[in-house]
């Protein structure tokens, strides 16, 4: 019989300790909170932190214990266009914590942060922020004042991505977003209106151009002229791959 030191089964017995208290994301998760509308934070397997399009204060589906913006402390804000439901926090934020702040090249230049602090880019063009790399892609809708719209894709290093689709409507070059990153997680526009995509585009942009693992939808029940979550669910939630969320929820991936 093998006997072990005093020593050898305590560091064994530390070692189980830690791993049992790790957080999520050092088991090789991806951890996505949803704030409401289309805010996100995701985190990636590495412990890198991304705050998604910062709606937060005035934003009535954030719960009440994400209000307190001290509570963020992300390395990276990612703006997909100018619009006040995507960004009315996010200077503040970068202000406060030093944010790398991640958006289309005159959205970014517009916050006037430190040299630095801005990651300006165009649909094409990719930054690191920690173990993160975030792809800009394009999207379909506007960006007054602040340049065009984009969405993002976020590759992990275990190779899978993440598409956070900003704003944009159903439009044919999806199909290559799909062919150059594969997203196994998207982040899908799904509030229809008069200037989004309504849940039925949506589920016809999933069927036409992608092949995800999750679906989660996003930007809708808001406001008044944005689809509710019953007709979201109504719609989408008859795909499996379908994840509907609740603000303030988190989920693993």
């Amino acid at each position: 019989m093998r006997l072990y030191s005093r020593s050898a089964i305590l560091g064994f017995a530390l070692a189980v300790a830690t791993a049992m208290a790790a957080p999520a994301w050092a088991a090789g998760k991806i951890k996505v909170t949803w704030i409401g509308h289309a805010t996100f934070e995701v985190v990636s397997p590495g412990g890198t932190t991304l705050l998604l399009d910062p709606f937060i204060l005035k934003n009535p589906k954030a719960p009440a214990a994400f209000k307190d913006l001290a509570r963020y402390k992300p390395d990276g804000i990612l703006v997909s266009h100018s619009h006040f439901d995507h960004t009315a926090d996010a200077l503040a934020i970068a202000t406060a914590t030093g944010a790398k702040v991640v958006g289309a090249s005159d959205h970014v230049r517009g916050f006037k942060l430190p040299k630095g602090q801005g990651l300006r880019g165009n649909p094409g063009g990719k930054v690191k922020v920690g173990d993160v790399v975030i792809h800009y892609v394009p999207a379909m809708h506007s960006s007054s004042p602040g340049g065009r719209p984009v969405g993002f894709v976020l590759e992990f290093t275990d190779g899978r991505t993440l598409y956070h689709t900003g704003d944009t409507g159903i439009f044919g070059d999806m199909s290559l977003i799909q062919e150059l990153h594969k997203p196994n997680i998207i982040l899908l526009q799904a509030g229809g209106g008069p200037f989004n995509q309504d849940p039925k585009a949506a589920a016809l942009a999933i069927k036409k151009y992608f092949d995800p693992d999750v679906v989660v939808p996003m930007h809708y029940g808001t406001f008044g002229i944005l689809a509710g979550e019953d007709e979201v669910r109504q719609v989408l939630g008859g795909d499996k791959r379908v994840k509907m969320m609740k603000p303030g929820e988190s989920a693993e991936f």
